[in-house]
């Protein structure tokens, strides 16, 4: 699944294609994703310039003057900037054409992405309204765990995939991050200290700027923008490296299902 890495990868890629650029046309060859596109979203956005493209969460929010157009990559999606005439693959399900001559193409073979429509505040949407801070934003920090997991006995790295906590620290990250603190994912968030909680905070942002740095993480469909996948997976510590040589210490990755998601880590460097 597409991590806020990939999503900020994406979003810096096709950034400089969209914005500034008028929506001349919007071609829908499947509307049935996790969401069906809304009947009236090529009426809406046709005509109009893109003046600003963010990310939220792993939220894409580009901004109209009547509204927000709202997408999510869902487990297996991309976007790609493409010649308008550029004929179309299996799971090409959406093009924005643009005043350019280019299109912005979204292909999701699982169809759990999301393309919608909003013409209110996009942080009031049901889907954002719920969210916590940004991990790369001063907001986010170890003391705002340590509230966040007073008196919680749920284990540190479900309490960090929590996305009313923080967002878009998904699986990988959050194994990687916490391999980078010291700290084993079971332990109960509840106990850490203080001085662990600022590690585990730090360690985030680490891992995220260095992922964004490479491009994302490509374990099975992401690409970028442009076609090419992310090379974070070169530099992981843990994730998916079940019986390999820790990458510090030499012991063998370890690997047990927590929440139903695969969880890796060190038995040795992590405490």
């Amino acid at each position: 699944m597409p991590e806020l890495p990939e999503v900020e990868t994406t979003r810096r890629g096709v950034e400089s294609a969209v914005v500034g650029h008028v929506i001349e046309r919007v071609i829908v060859r499947e509307p049935r994703l996790r969401w069906r596109v809304p009947s009236e979203l090529a009426d809406a956005v046709t005509g109009q310039r893109v003046t600003a493209l963010r990310r939220r969460a792993k939220y894409l929010l580009f901004s109209l003057p009547n509204g927000t157009l709202i997408v999510h990559l869902g487990m297996s999606g991309s976007l790609r900037v493409l010649p308008a005439a550029t004929p179309p693959i299996p799971h090409d399900h959406l093009d924005i054409v643009l005043d350019s001559g280019a299109c912005l193409r979204f292909n999701d073979p699982r169809r759990f992405g999301c393309v919608l429509w909003t013409t209110e505040d996009p942080e009031q949407h049901p889907l954002l309204r719920a969210l916590g801070p940004e991990p790369l934003s001063p907001e986010f920090n170890g003391a705002l765990l340590a509230r966040a997991a007073k008196g919680r006995r749920v284990a540190i790295k479900q309490l960090l995939m929590n996305s009313q906590i923080v967002v878009g620290v998904g699986n990988i990250y959050a194994s990687e991050a916490l391999f980078r603190a010291g700290i084993r994912p079971r332990r109960a968030a509840g106990r850490l200290s203080a001085a662990e909680f600022d590690a585990l905070a730090k360690a985030v942002k680490q891992v995220l700027k260095e992922a964004i740095r490479s491009g994302g993480t490509t374990l099975r469909d992401y690409v970028n923008a442009d076609g090419t996948p992310g090379y974070f997976r070169q530099k992981l510590y843990v994730y998916e490296r079940t019986d390999e040589p820790c990458r510090v210490c030499k012991t063998p990755i370890r690997h047990f299902v927590q929440g139903q998601r695969s969880t890796y880590f060190c038995g040795t460097c992590q405490k």
